[in-house]
């Protein structure tokens, strides 16, 4: 793939003060700008894949990052970042050309238990982000898993978590609590969890988190009792279209498309209808916006 960032770019690009602006182009209504030129070159760059800006038309990801206040020279922590790291190849780039920092947790190779597939996916994640310094920067992987469950205290100042409580909420009863926690000590004071969630209808109960849904109320809660103040709630990611009542949880949708129950193992049925499900799109999502005081 072409990696369209020039010497130019690295080091002309100049840290803009204050949250960005943004708007759609007017060359394209569909394509949003920003007046964070960093963050329009790390959204628009040709190194994402055209799967990855596929979806930006359901995740917004100029919208989300100016909402939860991104900015550049930042210390920036993604949790989790998942086998297609979509969210990686935005913000490893703009940390490189705004001069700041980027972490990602990675799984605990401290845990002697770790699976070989937790084990590959953590090797594959350095193949392609770690040869390519020019792009990516320093990119630089936390253990963090059920023995090192501790993050460095007071360093970033952006913690960015996006589609996992619902995992949380499956493991060990306080899992979500301590999680939090855990963000709260990472962060410096006065700053910032993004938090981007499959949402469930609002009074939903019992939760169902391996519907891959959790409510708003919730994860709201569990902010803060962690210590955390929420700053904001933007509908930048909803999708009214989504009754969040599917068979096969919220993997049924987009990008997934599941025929068959998620972690099953079983085979994708061919004659499983997809059509209504690419109808509805992506998810309907929260986008809230924590900051420790």
């Amino acid at each position: 793939m072409k990696l369209a960032i020039t010497k130019a770019l690295l080091l002309g690009i100049v840290a803009l003060q204050g949250t960005p602006a943004f708007s759609a182009s007017a060359d394209d209504p569909g394509r949003s700008s920003t007046d964070d030129k960093a963050l329009s070159a790390a959204v628009h760059g040709d190194w994402r894949t055209d799967e990855a800006r596929a979806r930006d038309k359901y995740r917004h990801p100029i919208e989300s990052l100016a909402f939860w206040g991104l900015k550049p020279g930042m210390t920036i922590l993604e949790i989790q970042p998942g086998s297609q790291s979509w969210w990686t190849d935005i913000l490893a780039p703009y940390a490189k050309m705004t001069g700041g920092s980027f972490y990602v947790t990675g799984a605990d190779l401290a845990n002697p238990k770790l699976s070989e597939g937790a084990r590959k996916s953590r090797s594959s994640f350095e193949a392609r982000y770690l040869t390519k310094p020019e792009l990516y920067g320093d990119v630089r992987i936390l253990n963090w898993g059920n023995v090192s469950k501790t993050l460095p205290a007071g360093m970033f100042d952006f913690i960015l978590t996006a589609r996992s409580i619902h995992g949380w909420m499956q493991d060990e009863p306080d899992t979500v609590h301590d999680t939090f926690a855990e963000f709260h000590k990472a962060l410096k004071k006065g700053g910032i969890l993004a938090v981007e969630q499959h949402r469930a209808k609002a009074g939903t109960k019992p939760e169902k988190p391996d519907s891959g849904y959790v409510t708003e109320a919730y994860v709201i809660e569990q902010a803060k009792k962690a210590g955390f103040t929420l700053a904001g709630k933007s509908e930048i990611n909803a999708n009214p279209k989504d009754t969040t009542d599917h068979p096969f949880g919220v993997w049924t949708l987009p990008p997934n498309l599941r025929s068959t129950p998620y972690g099953s193992g079983k085979e994708e049925d061919p004659t499983f209808d997809k059509s209504k499900y690419i109808a509805i799109g992506e998810s309907d999502r929260m986008t809230l916006k924590f900051v420790k005081k």
